[in-house]
C-alpha cells in the first residue's frame, strides 16, 4: 500500500477549487490552492475523485463554517524543523493568528522567525495545516501561497464564524 501512487482530486469550493492527494494509505499528503498546476505537481498520481471525497466533505463543513478543525490523517514530507514548525501550525486556534516570531519562540527556537517562515511557505498540505494564519509581527499580511487576496478571504471566513471582529486589518 506505501509504495502505490499518489491519488488526487480537484477540491472545488467557495474560495476556489484546490487540489488534494492522498498516499497508498489514505494519508494527505498535500493539499495545493492552484488546481492547474496540479496535474505536475505529481504526474504519477491517478485521479480519484471517489477516493477524496472524504477531503471533499470537511473542505466543504469548512467552508459553510459547521467544521473548524480537519479530521485528517496527515503524512507530509519535511525535515524535522518544517515537521515541527507545521504540526505548531496545526495548534494554532480557528479563527486566531500568529506572528512567525511568537511561532518560533513556541517551537524553541526564538531568533528562528525567518526559518518558520521559510517552513510555513513550504508546508505542503495549505489549509489543513493552517498556514493562512501566521502573519508578520506588526500585524499585517505576509506572503501566502495561495496569495494574499486568499489569505484574507480565509482569515475572514474563520473570524465571522468564530465571531470575531472581521477586518482584522484595519
Amino acid at each position: 500500500m506505501e509504495n502505490e501512487p499518489h491519488r488526487w482530486a480537484p477540491i472545488p469550493n467557495k474560495f476556489g477549487t484546490f487540489a488534494a492527494w492522498t498516499d497508498g494509505e489514505g494519508r494527505l499528503v498535500r493539499f495545493y490552492f492552484h488546481i492547474k498546476r496540479a496535474p505536475r505537481l505529481d504526474p504519477t498520481a491517478t485521479r480519484d475523485d471517489a477516493a477524496l471525497a472524504f477531503v471533499q466533505k470537511q473542505v466543504d463543513e469548512y467552508c459553510e463554517g459547521k467544521r473548524r478543525e480537519f479530521d485528517f490523517e496527515l503524512a507530509p514530507q519535511g525535515n524535522d524543523f518544517q515537521l515541527k514548525v507545521w504540526n505548531a501550525l496545526t495548534q494554532i486556534p480557528f479563527g486566531e493568528t500568529t506572528s512567525y516570531g511568537a511561532l518560533a519562540k513556541k517551537i524553541g527556537y526564538p531568533d528562528a522567525a525567518r526559518a518558520v517562515g521559510a517552513a510555513n511557505g513550504a508546508n505542503p498540505i495549505a489549509l489543513i495545516v493552517p498556514c493562512h494564519r501566521v502573519i508578520g509581527a506588526d500585524g499585517s499580511l505576509t506572503g501566502f501561497g495561495g496569495g494574499l487576496p486568499l489569505k484574507q478571504a480565509l482569515l475572514a471566513h474563520e473570524a465571522r464564524v468564530a465571531g470575531m471582529p472581521i477586518d482584522l486589518f484595519a
